[in-house]
């Protein structure tokens, strides 16, 4: 069990990343002195699924696991995008995982109780859509009853669902952990409160983090549904106004905050879609300095950091995690990003353009009517 007070989350590090290049080593209990009055974090308060479930292949009677990876509507918990897996667990890497049996439209799926239906592939063998037939209820129920936290290799003791809930989880609607908020806990809360830090949540149903298969991983991450609370996006705008930074906590929340960004940096309440990558070409808005777990290059989160430093600065803090021996995964040690100054005049007007007119173009953000409703 890897629970929130285990001594290895006790003993975590903290790398400081200033914009200037200059980098310290700290325990990561004091990142609650490291803000002035007058900051604002913001963190993603989305609670995890169970989203991995083992079962049956009806058609070949094969072996198979289903990871959920993404909400077809939050309103409507019976359809989902998912990745399939054939036999094994997360003992074995994700990467040598055995692929599952050919997967057709209209296949089921015995999945403990519940039965899911193939609707249609997604351009690749193991992605698909996926239904499961029955009331709203029901599949919460089976989900709840049969379904485990996704989980990988590092870590070989089966998770407990509490032990992927960050200390703010709410509204259970992702599918792995927003990990980047396991560095919070309630003296970190506590503290910024008494010295004028401020705090905020929204919530962000941050998706999976590893396919084991490049072609797929190329494709993460995929649309994300988010909810800014209006209480959240005024706190946004007056720290702007007075010149304060934001400090996103987690790859999710710099998603969120960017895709609804207003030119002048403000943020528009409500639910939206969080769509493409945050990487070296887009341009930030909102979001200041960023609180994150330890990433390597290729990785999709990896590509959102080069939106903050360029790829020096990165292979430097690269370096230092090697240096101190961070350790990188979920449960691992933390990095707090500050943001550069990056000089972006040598490259293509069409790109920044390409990637404003993604992230920022408001009359095509969706609108999930239903994200309002908790869904356990």
């Amino acid at each position: 069990m890897i629970a929130a007070d285990h001594p290895d989350r006790r003993s975590a590090r903290l790398l400081v990343v200033m914009a200037d290049g200059a980098m310290t080593d700290l325990p990561r209990a004091e990142l609650a002195k490291l803000f002035e009055p007058g900051d604002l974090v913001v963190a993603n308060d989305a609670a995890t699924l169970p989203a991995s479930l083992h079962g049956t292949h009806v058609p070949s009677s094969e072996a198979i696991e289903i990871r959920l990876a993404g909400w077809q509507s939050l309103a409507d918990p019976t359809r989902f995008v998912a990745i399939a897996f054939g036999a094994g667990d997360h003992r074995t890497r994700t990467e040598d995982r055995l692929p599952p049996p050919p997967l057709w439209p209209g296949n089921r799926l015995r999945l403990g109780p519940l039965e899911a239906v193939v609707e249609r592939l997604l351009g690749h063998p193991r992605l698909l859509e996926l239904r499961f037939p029955g009331n709203r209820a029901a599949v919460l129920a089976g989900l709840a009853q049969h379904g485990r936290p996704i989980q990988y290799a590092h870590v070989p003791e089966p998770l407990a669902l509490w032990d992927v809930w960050t200390k703010i989880a709410a509204r259970p609607v992702a599918f792995e952990a927003p990990s980047a908020g396991f560095a919070l806990d309630w003296r970190t809360l506590q503290s910024w409160r008494r010295h004028d830090v401020g705090f905020a949540t929204l919530t962000h149903a941050t998706g999976i983090s590893s396919t084991g298969d490049r072609t797929l991983d190329s494709r993460l991450p995929f649309d994300e549904p988010y909810r800014i609370p209006e209480h959240t996006a005024a706190q946004v705008e007056r720290a702007k106004l007075r010149g304060s930074r934001i400090i996103a906590v987690g790859t999710s929340v710099v998603r969120a905050l960017e895709a609804a960004a207003n030119p002048d940096g403000s943020v528009r309440a409500g639910n939206g879609i969080a769509t493409g990558r945050v990487a070296r070409e887009t341009p930030l808005r909102v979001v200041d300095a960023i609180l994150t777990g330890v990433h390597q290059p290729g990785e999709s989160h990896f590509e959102l950091l080069r939106a903050f430093a360029d790829d020096a600065l990165l292979a430097n803090a690269s370096a230092a995690f090697a240096a101190h021996r961070y350790r990188a995964h979920e449960f691992g040690d933390s990095m707090l990003l500050n943001r550069q100054l990056l000089d972006r005049s040598h490259e293509p007007n069409r790109a920044r353009d390409a990637a404003s007119a993604l992230l920022y173009r408001r009359s095509e953000i969706l609108v999930f009517q239903g994200f309002r409703k908790t869904i356990f």
